[in-house]
């Protein structure tokens, strides 16, 4: 019996009630692509300026997975858009190397490079972040 038997009730009574209300609402409905990431921080987040001034977070969170002896780590790059405030201030004062849980939209965009060679980028905006834990060295290495 698996230790979340207790919740699967509760969880699909949760999803139909999500359905029902749906079903009576007068705007569309819309796709959506969300993203949950528990990893460590690969740098201090950074605040930068987009093209048209606005104020944008950025930061990478890595995953690592795989066997110690194959162990593997995925980078994922993520933007925040929040306002001036004590919200702003706190992501911008976290260490390399904390560990966090995010959820983010995420969405794929295609462009062609100087060379004419097609990428696609994986981009993800933060909808929330929690800190699960600190490092107990903000200068060790993760």
């Amino acid at each position: 019996m698996s230790a979340f038997t207790s919740l699967r009730p509760t969880m699909g009574l949760a999803r139909t009630a999500a359905q029902a209300s749906r079903s009576f609402s007068s705007s569309a409905s819309r796709s959506v692509a969300r993203m949950i990431i528990t990893g460590r921080l690969a740098a201090e987040p950074e605040l930068q300026a987009t093209a048209s001034g606005q104020d944008v977070i950025k930061y990478a969170i890595g995953t690592s997975y795989g066997s110690k002896e194959n162990r593997q780590t995925s980078w994922f790059r993520v933007a925040s858009f929040l306002p001036e405030g004590s919200q702003r201030d706190f992501i911008l004062g976290l260490p390399k190397g904390t560990l966090v849980y995010l959820e983010g939209d995420a969405s794929m965009r295609s462009y062609e490079d100087a060379d004419g060679k097609r990428h696609s980028n994986l981009n993800i905006v933060q909808r929330s972040l929690e800190v699960l834990s600190r490092p107990t060295n903000s200068s060790e290495e993760h």
